[in-house]
């Protein structure tokens, strides 16, 4: 990469860490969209993607579990599935052009989703959703995360909240938890491309790491805001249609 592109990514990553670490997320999708943009190589996206997942997910469950939202009940079945199938997930390799279109249409649903999730969603009361059906909706999150190179959570959040089972910030806590141990079954399945990653990755992991603990210090206490969320689903889209076409 030139000079001019590491600073461009660089600024780009430390913006989504923010957005992202707001709700609960470890930004993967919104990384792959950076990369997208601005053509990095396909073999390089998904295990940079799965690092800087993994690094602002640590600080976004450190700092939702200390805030006293986390609930390990919701949780574990979810995640108990989803690991072994993100690791196999992680472990399959799509051909270039095949990988670039599963990737924009994973960006086109986080953008839908983070679209109409914007609208204030009230806390309350959750029940608890029946074991077999966590488990298969786990396994299937977690096969499909570890294929593209993302954590999980932009498709478990959505689940939570329009099933009832968890308010904004309980789903944000475990959202965040589920892409941590996600994303490392998928990054260990995909280890291999570990050679593959930038000699720059340790200054796009340094401001990842800031601005997930930015956006994480404000989500944890208060919902994040509108704007911010919209504007995130514009960028989405935009990646997303620009992968799929190219």
């Amino acid at each position: 990469m030139s000079n001019q592109l590491v600073a461009i990514v660089t600024v780009l990553i430390f913006s989504v860490a923010i957005l992202y670490s707001a709700v609960g997320h470890g930004g993967a999708s919104g990384y792959l969209a950076v990369m997208g943009l601005l053509g990095v190589a396909p073999a390089v996206m998904k295990p940079t993607a799965l690092v800087l997942n993994i690094l602002v997910a640590v600080v976004t469950s450190t700092k939702f579990y200390r805030a006293g939202h986390f609930s390990f009940r919701l949780f574990w079945p979810f995640a108990l599935a989803s690991v072994p199938f993100a690791f196999l997930g992680g472990a399959l390799t799509l051909p270039g052009q095949w990988y670039k279109v599963a990737v924009g249409v994973v960006l086109l649903y986080s953008a839908v989703q983070m679209f109409f999730s914007s609208r204030a969603i009230a806390e309350r009361a959750s029940a608890q959703p029946p074991l077999p059906v966590a488990l298969g909706i786990g396994a299937v999150i977690g096969l499909v995360s570890g294929l593209i190179g993302v954590g999980g959570g932009i498709f478990l959040s959505p689940i939570l909240l329009l099933a009832g089972w968890a308010g904004v910030r309980e789903t944000a806590a475990v959202s965040a938890l589920f892409i941590l141990v996600n994303s490392i079954a998928a990054l260990l399945g995909h280890v291999t491309a570990v050679a593959g990653l930038p000699s720059v990755l340790p200054v796009f992991a340094g401001v990842a790491v800031a601005g997930g603990w930015i956006g994480a210090s404000y989500g944890s206490r208060r919902l994040p805001p509108t704007a911010l969320r919209r504007a995130l689903a514009l960028v989405l889209v935009i990646a997303g249609f620009k992968l799929m076409l190219l």
